[in-house]
């Protein structure tokens, strides 16, 4: 065991193999309330967070309270900016932060957007967090100089909590429903229209599933997810009462000093259990004219995103239509960067991209204006973010899809489609009901008995 210290931070490291710390959340899930996991490992999955000892907690429960809310965090952080952070580490000390999508009506107030009974966004400052490194397989307790009285508390937690099984519980659903088909046939109509009268080139419109369960136990939920669809950007966050637990593969936006990135995932294909045709479906989705022009577009919605916070000429992508592979689908995705300009803050950052281009639709604002007239609801969590923030100034926040909200024992997603020119409405109805699926299955598949430790 090793600790290290510096002025802002201090760390106790250790070598450590097969780390779980979902362990610590289900042993003392107020004190380690948010895990974010890179349950898909490589360039993109290298840290697990799991963000420890929640203090001052900001929440905005309506648009009117946007100025407040926004204000009260710029003065919170201004007390404690320091300069960059040089450290490997993710997090060294700030905020964990949930922005639903609904917050885009205070990131563009023209929008008229449903109302939500749910937090619009959430910032709680952690001074604390327990790190898993996959890469280097080394464990690391951090906390701010100020609280270094806690690192001793957090390593007796994790050695405690260690040798606690996971608790897995198989989950029984008691009703299940979809919104009515009609709806989602008409709202695909509708959209053709607005194509072809040349206000929008896409939108990305979804459909609500909900499900009652016998209990209202959340961790057998984010087991089964992160088992059954591994993801770099997966979360397990309690806000008490209601949880989200997503195991997204998109990441919206990442600060880190000069560079602002954001990393659109755009065409999608099923995998083959045939290595041959999984490989020709790989070559067929990145040669597709449609996809390739779908694509080429969201790319053009971010560059134009982050334009407008970093330096003239700096946008550029670095990676063009490079190919993901995960457990049951491959996707198209890019990386578009940028120099920051200076003075730029964190939410600066967050509302140049929020909400993501590609679970929107192009051009954004008009897209969730018809969003809104056609899905008639709030999405809450559905494609909103949930990300970190350093005193520094460098975050990082991903897109929330492949996500469940649950609410006692009443469990809700959405999965949707990009509608373009020459969608079939009847396709895209079974589309969203196959991605559905995929989250069902999921939930259905998972075993009671634990897993081998």
């Amino acid at each position: 065991m090793a600790d290290m210290s510096s002025q802002l931070f201090q760390v106790r490291s250790e070598a450590c193999t097969a780390v779980d710390l979902l362990q610590l959340h289900q042993f003392h899930s107020d004190r380690y309330p948010f895990l974010l996991e890179s349950v898909a490992h490589g360039a993109l999955g290298r840290y697990d967070i799991l963000f420890a000892f929640p203090q001052d907690k900001k929440i905005l429960s309506s648009f009117e309270s946007a100025e407040k809310f926004l204000t009260e965090f710029e003065d919170s952080f201004k007390a404690v900016k320091c300069e960059t952070i040089e450290t490997d580490l993710p997090f060294t000390g700030g905020w964990f932060g949930y922005f639903s999508y609904d917050y885009a009506q205070v990131v563009e107030p023209s929008l008229s957007l449903p109302v939500s009974e749910l937090p619009l966004a959430i910032l709680v400052r952690v001074p604390a967090a327990i790190i898993y490194d996959h890469q280097t397989e080394q464990l690391h307790f951090i906390v701010e100089t100020d609280f270094s009285h806690l690192l001793d508390e957090m390593q007796r937690d994790f050695n405690h909590a260690k040798v606690e099984p996971l608790k897995r519980q198989k989950i029984q659903i008691q009703q299940q429903s979809e919104e009515p088909e009609q709806k989602y046939l008409e709202g695909i109509e509708a959209i053709k229209e607005y194509i072809l009268a040349g206000d929008i080139f896409q939108v990305n419109l979804s459909r609500e599933w909900q499900l009652s369960l016998e209990n209202d136990e959340y961790l057998p939920l984010y087991q089964s997810l992160r088992e059954h669809n591994p993801a770099p950007f997966a979360a397990c966050v309690n806000w008490g009462d209601w949880q989200i637990l997503s195991s997204s593969p998109e990441r919206l936006v990442r600060y880190q000093a000069p560079w602002v990135e954001t990393r659109p995932i755009a065409g999608t294909r099923k995998r083959s259990q045939d290595d041959a045709a999984d490989k020709a479906l790989i070559e067929e989705l990145i040669s597709h004219p449609k996809e390739i022009a779908e694509h080429i577009m969201l790319i053009d919605l971010e560059r134009n995103d982050l334009g407008r916070i970093c330096q003239s000429g700096s946008v550029e992508v670095n990676e063009l239509m490079g190919v993901e592979t995960y457990e049951h689908v491959h996707h198209i995705v890019s990386n578009v960067r940028g120099h920051l300009k200076e003075g730029m803050t964190p939410l600066e950052i967050i509302h140049a991209t929020f909400p993501g281009g590609t679970i929107t639709g192009c051009p954004k604002i008009r897209c969730m204006e018809i969003i809104a007239e056609l899905e008639k609801m709030p999405r809450q969590a559905y494609t909103g973010s949930l990300g970190y923030i350093n005193r520094d100034g460098s975050l990082d926040f991903n897109i929330l899809i492949r996500t469940i909200l649950k609410q006692h024992n009443q469990v809700s997603f959405r999965a949707g489609a990009g509608i373009v020119a020459d969608s079939i409405p009847e396709r895209e109805l079974e589309e969203s009901r196959h991605k559905a699926k995929g989250m069902l299955n999921a939930l259905t598949l998972f075993k009671e008995e634990s897993r081998d430790e």
